[in-house]
């Protein structure tokens, strides 16, 4: 039990989602005591959802699957069987 602690939350429900039924937002204490309005608020909600989503889908430059790693090796470990029958 935690007393003493209070907080001012905002959250948001969509219905029409497939993955999500609310996002929560814990607003800061200044916020409050600086007297920000509701759409103020909504609009921070709204900007920082896009952010996060906006970076999450950074892709690197130079990614490669398994399956390339493993032909990879496999050319690798290929050719030095190679090398090791002939000149053996």
């Amino acid at each position: 039990m935690v007393k003493g602690v209070t907080r001012r939350v905002v959250v948001v429900k969509e219905p029409d989602s497939r993955v999500f039924e609310e996002a929560i937002f814990i607003v800061k204490e200044d916020a409050v005591a600086g007297g920000v309005s509701r759409r103020d608020v909504l609009a921070e909600a709204r900007q920082v959802t896009e952010n996060y989503f906006r970076g999450s889908r950074k892709k690197p430059v130079f990614r490669l699957s398994a399956a390339l790693f493993a032909a990879g090796g496999a050319a690798v470990t290929g050719f030095f069987w190679l090398l090791t029958t002939i000149l053996h």
